[in-house]
């Protein structure tokens, strides 16, 4: 078997090994990207309101805690409840929390749950073990694989040895372009 014929068919097997990964990878990628722009791993639902029920800090307990609550849509499940600084409470409710200022009576409720999808695999972006590790490790060990096994498919003009080069050459010098300006 010759070089070329060598080459394509270890292009092709581990090109279609990694595909799925590689999909997967580049979406958590751009996700995590954007993560000035959104939250890629949590959605958060906001919910202001008003209280008129009075209290004091020495006053409130659990029962006023889940009297609040009731007014808020979703029927929050109570947690706990914390006073971090004079006219602020805090409540604590299953999958977010409540905070209100105990003067003006105005409160926000936010509820945080894992975004479908961006979640689980931006989770597997984050490296979360030993053996996840190694596997990412060959993933990476892949895609080196395949890009200088595709380098040598294409011959002609079009090769390695001219257009090829050049814009190899130029994918090169971006990144580290960018790597001298910042």
């Amino acid at each position: 078997m010759n070089f070329s014929k060598l080459n394509r068919i270890t292009h092709r097997d581990i090109g279609y090994l990694i595909a799925g990964l590689t999909i997967i990878y580049a979406l958590s990628g751009i996700a995590l990207n954007h993560k000035h722009d959104w939250n890629p791993n949590y959605l958060v639902d906001a919910y202001e309101f008003t209280t008129d029920i009075n209290f004091t800090r020495e006053s409130f307990n659990d029962d006023i805690a889940m009297t609040i609550l009731k007014n808020i849509p979703g029927n929050p499940e109570y947690k706990t409840f914390h006073f971090p600084s004079g006219n602020r409470l805090t409540i604590f409710i299953e999958g977010g929390y409540v905070q209100i200022n105990t003067t003006s009576g105005k409160g926000i409720a936010e509820r945080i749950s894992k975004r479908p999808l961006f979640y689980q695999i931006n989770f597997l972006h984050y490296n979360p073990g030993k053996w996840w590790k190694y596997f990412s490790d060959i993933f990476c060990i892949s895609l080196i694989l395949v890009t200088i096994t595709g380098l040598f498919i294409v011959k002609g003009r079009n090769g390695i040895t001219k257009r090829g080069a050049i814009l190899t050459i130029i994918g090169i010098v971006l990144p580290l372009l960018f790597l001298f300006i910042y």
